[in-house]
């Protein structure tokens, strides 16, 4: 009886913190604006630009409490999408070698302003990168569509974590 009233005690303890493990660190921010990522890749997919934009988006207000404004938010992020090319690799050992798998790799330049004067993470301008392997066959644009996808989602996970993590 007293292990399951410590337990509930525990359990009743914890859900009343407000605590996020996150690891997001958002304090003295209430606002942010996302500019469009335009692409000035040489390879240019027409959608890129729009899915890069709205992932970034989408991960802001799905681990923050910020709102998203169109101007002149606490936090800007802005910048363009460098970088789109795919290329073979894992190359086969025969005579005449062939790739099994190519390697989608976007690259995006983003700068960070924080307009919050003493606020604990400061501005910056830096590139990111990331690579999806699929195999080689099939559909390149349904593989393309899910590599991009992922790629997406690793992006704007290394952009937030830079702009907000408390690490």
């Amino acid at each position: 009886m007293k292990i399951k009233l410590f337990a509930f005690l525990i359990v009743a303890t914890l859900s009343s913190c407000a605590y996020t493990f996150s690891g997001a660190s958002t304090e003295g921010l209430k606002t942010v604006t996302v500019r469009f990522f335009e692409n000035n890749a040489q390879l240019v997919v027409p959608t890129l630009s729009q899915q890069f934009t709205e992932a970034l988006k989408s991960r802001i207000r799905s681990q923050t409490k910020l709102s998203i404004t169109p101007n002149d938010g606490d936090a800007i992020f802005q910048g363009n999408i460098t970088g789109y090319e795919i290329k073979p690799v894992a190359l086969t050992s025969s005579a005449t070698p062939t790739a099994s798998n190519n390697r989608l790799t976007i690259t995006v330049a983003v700068k960070y302003i924080n307009n919050i004067k003493d606020h604990e993470k400061e501005s910056f301008e830096e590139s990111f990168t990331r690579y999806f392997d699929f195999p080689v066959g099939g559909s390149i644009q349904g593989l393309q569509a899910q590599a991009i996808e992922a790629i997406n989602k690793q992006l704007t996970e290394d952009i937030f974590n830079r702009a907000f993590a408390q690490w």
